[in-house]
């Protein structure tokens, strides 16, 4: 035995050496390496990569700064004249611009009658039957003006048809 463990003492540093030599590669659990885990069952086997909490470099920098929001408003006169405005500010400066232009456009006692922010809107008027003009408001131009004219049906319009939409987006402000 003191043979054998002397020998084994000898060839230690060899077999050290040796070993340097090889590479070893770590893997993680099924066969998948280091930073993913595995996917697929059933004979189908594969790796994904484990997903991130934070940001990644591919994401880029996030831009500093703050989101505005923007004012729209329909004003309807008496006698039949409108105005509208979009991506004011303030409600009031949208109000007093829809006003403005109802006005200019030959309209006495102009005055609001519909206000949305950062959305879309529609107004409708019917051709004939009951009912008088009808707003909607929504992401999209086409579901807004969809609402609108739901509604004019709804009032007992007839022939529904939109007279105006548009959008009033948020603004990014930078810092």
């Amino acid at each position: 035995m003191v043979g054998c463990s002397r020998f084994i003492r000898a060839l230690a540093p060899i077999l050290m050496l040796a070993g340097l030599g090889f590479s070893v590669s770590a893997s993680a659990e099924g066969g998948c390496p280091a930073g993913s885990y595995p996917i697929g069952g059933q004979g189908v086997q594969g790796c994904a990569p484990i997903p991130s909490s934070g940001s990644t470099s591919s994401e880029g920098p996030r831009p500093n700064g703050r989101w505005i929001k923007t004012w729209g408003a329909i004003a309807l006169s008496p006698d039949g004249a409108s105005g509208a405005s979009t991506g004011k500010h303030t409600k009031a400066a949208a109000s007093r611009e829809a006003e403005g232009v109802c006005s200019a456009s030959g309209g006495k006692e102009c005055r609001v009658a519909f206000t949305y922010k950062n959305q879309c809107a529609a107004a409708s008027v019917p051709t004939s039957g009951a009912g008088g003009t009808s707003f909607g408001r929504a992401e999209t131009e086409e579901i807004a003006k969809d609402l609108a004219l739901k509604q004019c049906q709804q009032g007992g319009g007839i022939g529904c048809r939109a007279i105006f939409s548009n959008c009033s987006e948020p603004e990014f402000q930078s810092f």
